[in-house]
């Protein structure tokens, strides 16, 4: 159902490259869920972003394998950094060379994160658009600009002074959609193919969720705080979700690199966010981040099992026990461990040495001599 898109094209009549070229199948994607799935514009995110993920699941795959593979060689990294420490230049270097020895790329996750931020910006355009509700600010509500779109766009309703809907349908070629502060007026039905155009505007507002608004700022499951500002219940499981995502994946710490405390701080300061985007951005895009890093964390599970999730501040349960590595601090550890244990093993060697069986065989016949004066 997503269409090649040009301007015309089985009745999208307003096309803006080149940022329409990536949103409009988009667009497009989620109101055919809508469309299909009962109306229910939260069953159409949680199935879009589904279809996202599993669509860009190579990408992801190779990106958490990439990250299981840094994990594997963290030990070596950090002998590197013990070995030449100080000297940043030669620990790049020889870190470098320990990635091309193993054919681990540090940037072969970079892909999936690029692709992610349009698809979020998207889905908040749409979110936007799909409400029909227009902010406009008060010195331009008194601008002729605005007076004609609203005489070439009788649909145009107030809600109140600064806040007005949108038609669903209307002419799609007015020069005041070209200008920032009217983008949003133009009509839904202007950018949806034939099948998918509506004769009634979207309704954002989920019944199973408490009467939950998406696509504005999450007022039903959460608390008002100092400002105005809202701390949202979904935010926080958006937030929890993204601490064990990250933690999964994060490097054991290591007092030898200097980039592990930073690592260590985003792995709480990317939560810490999302708890803050709660109270901005529409609950829409934060039950769109719930669906997407609960996909993202089951993933990472099937791949590389819990990862470095736990202890979590100490703690660790029984069904994740420790690795191998983490109960002897890492492979040098381990190595020098087996030496230490090697060492009074062959301290006990029944089999002496060359020197020693030369020495041994010189005692013995000395004291046989020795003997043999004696008598």
């Amino acid at each position: 159902m997503i269409p090649i898109i040009a301007e015309g094209f089985l009745g999208i009549e307003h096309f803006t490259p080149p940022w329409d070229v990536f949103f409009l199948p988009l667009f497009n994607l989620l109101l055919a869920f809508y469309r299909l799935l009962f109306s229910d514009f939260a069953l159409a995110i949680i199935v879009f972003t589904v279809v996202i993920r599993t669509v860009l699941a190579p990408l992801f795959v190779r990106q958490i394998r990439s990250q299981k593979e840094m994990q594997r060689m963290q030990p070596l990294i950090r002998e590197v950094q013990r070995k030449h420490k100080g000297n940043r230049t030669k620990i790049q270097e020889e870190t470098m060379a320990l990635y091309k020895e193993h054919g681990v790329n540090p940037a072969a996750g970079c892909l999936p994160v690029v692709l992610q931020l349009p698809i979020l910006f998207a889905l908040y355009q749409a979110l936007i658009r799909a409400s029909n509700v227009v902010t406009v600010a008060a010195d331009k509500v008194k601008s002729p600009d605005f007076a004609q779109l609203k005489a070439a766009l009788p649909g145009i309703t107030s809600i109140d002074a600064t806040h007005f809907r949108a038609p669903i349908d209307g002419p799609c070629t007015l020069p005041q959609f070209s200008l920032p502060d009217f983008t949003h007026f133009l009509p839904l039905n202007c950018q949806l193919i034939n099948p998918l155009q509506l004769h009634q505007p979207v309704d954002t507002t989920i019944g199973w969720l408490g009467n939950l608004d998406l696509a504005q700022i999450d007022h039903v499951f959460s608390i008002s705080l100092f400002g105005g500002f809202a701390l949202s219940f979904l935010a926080i499981i958006a937030a929890v979700l993204q601490f064990v995502q990250v933690k999964m994946t994060s490097p054991l710490p290591n007092p030898d690199d200097p980039t592990s405390s930073l690592t260590s701080s985003m792995t709480y300061t990317f939560p810490l966010l999302t708890v803050v985007w709660g109270g901005i951005f529409p609950s829409g895009l934060i039950l769109y981040w719930i669906v997407y890093t609960a996909y993202l964390v089951t993933q990472q599970f099937l791949i590389m099992g819990w990862g470095n999730l736990f202890p979590i501040f100490g703690w660790r349960p029984p069904f994740a026990p420790a690795p191998a590595s983490a109960l002897v601090g890492g492979q040098r550890r381990q190595l020098v461990t087996v030496r230490e244990e090697a060492g009074p093993a062959r301290q006990s060697n029944p089999r002496p040495d060359r020197a020693n069986a030369g020495r041994s065989a010189n005692r013995r016949s000395g004291g046989r001599k020795a003997r043999g004066r004696k008598r």
